[in-house]
């Protein structure tokens, strides 16, 4: 991988760290857009019903918020070895997060069989997570 393509590579990764952060800091506040109450939002999001207070989505803002800045790093060959191992951590997690919505998708895994969850899975979270979990896991092993 070339220098400008690890960059741009680096740069569209930590955009979508950062505005997924930046979204879980934002129902950290109470408020549920794109979904009507915490329920609907916890059934599209999850496809289940699970909390989306502060307790549960600050730490997860401050993981992918955390992840952007050290993909960011290791894409302008900064910060050495720790975001280097951060940015394999998030191919990692978006590859499993992608594997598991195939599971999903295929029946392999338990999951609502209607509703907006099972539409979202395999038309944006399932094939971002793929997509962006191959970008992360090339520009980790680039040096």
């Amino acid at each position: 991988m070339n220098g400008s393509t690890r960059r741009r590579t680096g740069r569209a990764l930590a955009a979508l760290l950062a505005a997924d952060g930046l979204v879980h800091l934002y129902w950290a506040t109470g408020l549920t857009w794109p979904a009507p109450d915490e329920r609907a939002l916890s059934l599209a999001v999850l496809g289940s019903e699970v909390s989306f207070g502060p307790p549960v989505v600050l730490p997860l803002a401050a993981l992918t918020l955390t992840g952007a800045a050290a993909v960011l790093a290791h894409a302008h060959g900064r910060a050495g070895r720790p975001a280097r191992l951060v940015t394999a951590a998030v191919a990692a997690g978006l590859a499993v997060r992608g594997l598991a919505g195939l599971g999903w998708a295929a029946g392999l895994l338990s999951a609502p069989a209607d509703g907006p969850f099972r539409t979202l899975n395999l038309a944006l979270y399932t094939p971002a997570c793929l997509g962006f979990g191959w970008a992360a896991a090339r520009l980790a092993r680039a040096r």
